[in-house]
């Protein structure tokens, strides 16, 4: 692996940091992705524009990232029912720990909550082993 390759998500994870920062600090609130999607589905959420302007520039982002560098995308290596079994899942596990990884991991840790931290410990933890159980079974 050479230096080079680390530079990209280097630069991706300040431009999250600076992000994140300029939310909180122009808007207020913390930009948990799952927290701002969960908004827009309620209809009494005063700033629900605010929370569906975010979601549509996280997918407007990702479309431009996508005609721009192509290759940082590679390919899938499991199929569309994976994908959506994992999105559920995920979606499950961030209601039930108030929060996903960009809230707790980005913005919780940065304001040093205690919960933020033991959230994104779970998280990484939980990565982790099932990264190694996936392997150990046979995984790619």
């Amino acid at each position: 692996m050479q230096l080079s390759s680390f530079i990209p998500p280097l630069i991706g994870g300040v431009i999250i940091g600076l992000a994140s920062s300029a939310f909180l600090w122009t808007h207020g609130k913390v930009a948990g992705i799952s927290g701002l999607y969960a908004g827009i589905w309620d209809r009494h959420v005063p700033d629900r524009a605010l929370r569906i302007a975010f979601v549509a520039g996280l997918l407007v982002a990702g479309v431009v990232a996508l005609i721009v560098w192509p290759a940082g995308f590679g390919k899938s290596v499991v199929g569309l029912g994976a994908v959506t079994v994992a999105g559920l899942l995920v979606g499950f596990g961030t209601k039930m720990g108030n929060g996903c990884t960009s809230g707790h991991g980005v913005c919780g840790i940065s304001r040093l909550a205690p919960r933020s931290m033991m959230a994104t410990i779970t998280f990484i933890t939980t990565g982790a082993v099932t990264v190694l159980a996936v392997k150990h079974l046979g995984g790619n």
